[in-house]
């Protein structure tokens, strides 16, 4: 998607570009949370070393799956326009169709905590892997349901697997395709500006200030969703206790290029959270 996208911004024949694959810590552990072994890092380490040695000009990242601080050498130069930010639910029509005590697989603290929250005598089972990965753990049993982020099929071209749910918050960043480029690479940053996405890019970085300034790690289980309306942003957002017991929510409204306001946000969720929901978030005892 990047490189179609390069080209065509360009003028750009198919041997100006070279696709890198890389396979990630992430891509390799498969059989234990992410929270467990490293968290995000997981997905960006060997793209980071890369770009860092020069071997490739630029990262394609999933921004879901990127680190809230990222080294300074390094940029977000631009985003793609941003994809379908719900979740799929695959195994039910809806999320009151699934059986008492069904097994629902994710390894995401996030719809962990959004499912028990809505349906507390689901059964989490942990559950990676890529989409095809997880639709076999679900044909052999492993699990009755699982929860897969709308983006990803749709780019799949399986958006007609599953049922879209609509009315629980994505994770912050969710359905962005983000390019990051070393900072003292001029000339590609320029290049890869040519395909920026400005409202997919202001959206996501007022989320990901939302997270840096709620401080959180991969256990905590938080949701965003910026959208502009009306030429300003709107974020909501709130954050959860692992069983999904106690949310905290809200939103705020402001100008494009207010940068305190994420953080502002950040700082109501958490003054408004118990000491037990604020801990997962600020490390408060």
């Amino acid at each position: 998607m990047v490189a179609a996208a390069l080209r065509a911004a360009h003028g750009w024949d198919e041997e100006r570009i070279e696709i890198v694959p890389i396979t990630t810590s992430g891509d390799r552990i498969q059989d234990r949370p992410l929270s467990e072994v490293g968290g995000k890092a997981l997905w960006t380490k060997e793209l980071d070393r890369c770009l860092m040695d020069g071997r490739t000009d630029m990262s394609v990242h999933s921004m879901k799956d990127v680190e809230t601080i990222r080294p300074p050498e390094l940029v977000i130069a631009a985003m793609l326009v941003r994809e379908d930010v719900c979740d799929r639910l695959i195994g039910a029509q809806s999320l009151a169709e699934l059986p008492m005590g069904a097994r629902v697989g994710t390894s995401s603290p996030r719809r962990s905590a959004q499912l028990l929250n809505r349906r507390p005598d689901l059964e989490i089972v942990p559950i990676r892997g890529n989409v095809q990965t997880r639709l076999a753990k679900l044909e052999r049993g492993e699990a009755d349901a699982t929860l897969l982020a709308a983006a990803g099929l749709n780019r799949l071209g399986m958006e007609n697997i599953g049922a879209l749910i609509r009315d629980m918050l994505p994770a912050p960043s969710q359905g962005a395709i983000g390019i990051e480029v070393r900072a003292d690479m001029r000339e590609i940053m320029s290049l890869v500006g040519a395909i920026d996405h400005k409202p997919t890019h202001v959206c996501v970085l007022a989320e990901r200030r939302l997270l840096a300034g709620l401080g959180g790690d991969c256990h905590s289980a938080v949701a965003a969703l910026a959208t502009i309306e009306s030429g300003r942003i709107r974020l909501r957002a709130e954050i959860m206790t692992a069983n999904g017991r106690e949310v905290v929510r809200n939103e705020a409204e402001f100008a494009e290029n207010d940068q305190d306001a994420p953080g502002a946000l950040a700082r109501d969720l958490l003054g408004r959270a118990s000491p037990a929901l604020r801990a997962l978030f600020s490390g408060e005892t």
